[in-house]
């Protein structure tokens, strides 16, 4: 019964080593593969926090650049209006300009009739 016993713990205790040393080994394999995957991860966010800031960057650029369109459509609409009065005084000059012109011709034609009759 001894010898059974030496036997089995012969055989028992090698293998038992073995089973130890295999979950050492594979539990040092995860601790490299946990320690690689945090450093992508950190990577990853060092990135995310990098693409964060120029999309706030961005965003206020886009903001301004609204506002400026806003203030370029208000101008324009200004700047139209204005056309539009100068337009109006412009063609209300043309209408004096064909009377002071229609004037002028009549006092032309006095001025030539009342020389025929000199």
């Amino acid at each position: 019964m001894i010898v059974v016993v030496l036997v089995l713990l012969a055989v028992a205790v090698p293998a038992m080593r073995r089973a130890r040393a295999r979950r050492e080994l594979r539990r040092e394999r995860l601790g490299e593969r946990v320690g690689g995957h945090r450093q992508e991860a950190e990577a990853h966010d060092a990135k995310a926090r990098e693409l964060a800031e120029q999309q706030r960057a961005l965003q206020a650029e886009a903001a301004e650049q609204s506002e400026l369109a806003s203030r370029h459509a208000r101008l324009a609409q200004e700047h139209e209006a204005r056309a539009e009065d100068i337009e109006a005084e412009s063609s209300s000059a043309g209408e004096d300009v064909s009377r002071e012109e229609a004037a002028a011709r009549r006092h032309q034609e006095k001025a030539g009739e009342i020389e025929r009759e000199l």
